[in-house]
């Protein structure tokens, strides 16, 4: 079954199981739960988190059945991959653009190029100047998706070669305020960063990894493509954004953070949501549907939220902020010239390096198994880049998932959840070692991944 027909079937389900609430709610639900979790590869580490998981889920279901029931909304919900999710879980993970940075100035020293016959719809996914859509997964970075989105299609535009760039040399290396990788950031600071550093690596040479890590230097100097400066739309101006829109796809702040943008599906998206900046796209084209404008918004979500990562968005006429303050805050990228010549593929990564007799392979972490008076006698190797080693020696998280909690076999992302119901966790897996120490085929949990061995 295709994604597009498995999400027909779940919306069915929907359907079916609102229409028995009264005689057999649980086990309806139950059962669109499992159907949902095998759609969606989910696994949990306990009974106890699963069920949690379910009454999240129940929740969530309880909010798409009213609102699809109203019957008079422009836009439809729908079970989608973070179904399971709590709206503040939801939020603390897949936002990233703080309402702070409005403060800061903006650059305006040049209107967008006046397009005198606007068609009447335009798509520049049809024009082949949009990448596919990305998932920032956990890692607050819509701000670096919006920016090479962007990049990516002015360079479409200019040179007539669409390459995907990368989120992740963004992440590690554009550390000026108030850019923060997974902690936010700023599209403007962001295109800021490529002029000066006269250029952006690929996506395939520098690919991205969805959480915080150090900048690998010598990638900067791979520019793939540049960009000669950057300007903002005049804010509260739907005109201007409209005239932008329609030279090349523009990066935008919204407020992403109401539950109904979690749980979108399809149609015109006209809230409710506040003005409040809190999260970054990019505007990709706009069209009408029975006489309702609406701007093409590319998400970086993953495909399987929304129009397989796409939404519409009202082009609210009467708002001079538009539709989740959409006109507040829109930039984009100048280029005029070509790119500089590709450079050769970066070597394999070599690899890791535990002591002089010891190694793991590439992309793996050294983990002290055995250690005397700090002196570590022993290595094995987590199968997990750059992983945090726990301290009973057997057992290793990921990097965005760093806090051990080994009595419930659990990764956290903070110390709070020690003491607290188990959520945004990643499940703990225990197998025996290879002869060299290397950890293989690990189950992936719910969240992230966690790494044992045992002794």
């Amino acid at each position: 079954m295709n994604p597009s027909s498995l999400s027909v079937f779940l919306l069915t389900l929907v359907l079916v199981s609102h229409t028995c609430l009264s005689s057999s709610s649980s086990q309806t639900t139950s059962e669109l739960f499992e159907v949902w979790c095998r759609k969606y590869g989910k696994s949990y580490s306990s009974a106890q988190e699963k069920l949690y998981r379910l009454s999240v889920f129940e929740d969530n279901l309880v909010f798409v059945t009213q609102h699809n029931d109203m019957g008079n909304s422009s836009y439809t919900l729908s079970l989608n991959d973070f179904s399971d999710l709590t709206h503040h879980e939801f939020k603390s993970s897949r936002l990233g653009f703080s309402p702070t940075f409005l403060s800061l100035k903006r650059k305006s020293d040049r209107k967008p190029s006046v397009v005198r016959d606007l068609p009447s719809s335009l798509d520049w996914r049809k024009k082949g100047a949009v990448t596919n859509v990305k998932d920032q997964g956990s890692c607050g970075a819509c701000w670096a998706f919006s920016t090479t989105g962007a990049i990516e299609g002015i360079n479409k535009i200019v040179t007539g070669s669409l390459i995907s760039l990368s989120e992740q040399e963004l992440v590690d290396c554009d550390r000026v305020y108030p850019n923060n990788g997974c902690n936010g950031g700023l599209m403007d600071d962001a295109f800021r960063f490529v002029i000066d550093n006269n250029g952006i690596d690929t996506e395939e040479d520098y690919p991205y990894k969805g959480w915080d890590d150090t900048c690998i230097k010598k990638k900067l100097k791979r520019n793939a493509v540049t960009i000669d400066d950057y300007t903002d739309v005049p804010s509260n101006d739907e005109e201007q954004l409209l005239q932008a829109v329609a030279s090349q796809p523009v990066s935008v702040g919204i407020s992403g953070s109401d539950m109904a943008f979690q749980l979108y599906s399809k149609g015109i998206f006209n809230g409710p949501c506040s003005t409040s900046l809190d999260h970054a796209v990019l505007i990709v084209g706009y069209g009408s549907e029975n006489g309702v404008d609406y701007w093409i918004v590319k998400n970086s979500w993953g495909t399987n939220w929304g129009m397989n990562g796409y939404m519409h968005m009202l082009r609210d006429h009467s708002n001079p902020k538009g539709i989740c303050g959409i006109n507040t805050l829109a930039s984009y990228p100048i280029k005029t010239g070509e790119n500089p010549p590709l450079p050769p593929p970066s070597p394999p990564p070599g690899p890791t390096r535990c002591n002089i007799f010891t190694h793991c392979a590439a992309g793996e972490t050294c983990c002290c198994a055995k250690r005397v008076v700090g002196i570590c006698f022993s290595w094995r190797c987590c199968e997990l880049d750059s992983a945090v080693c726990c301290k009973d020696q057997r057992h290793c998280c990921p990097r965005d998932y760093p806090i051990c909690d080994t009595e419930r076999t659990l990764c956290l992302q903070s110390n709070e959840q020690l003491s607290t119901q188990p959520h945004a966790t990643g499940n703990l897996t225990s197998k025996a070692l290879e002869s060299r120490g290397s950890l293989r085929k690990s189950s992936r949990g719910w969240g992230s991944m966690i790494r044992g061995w045992i002794l």
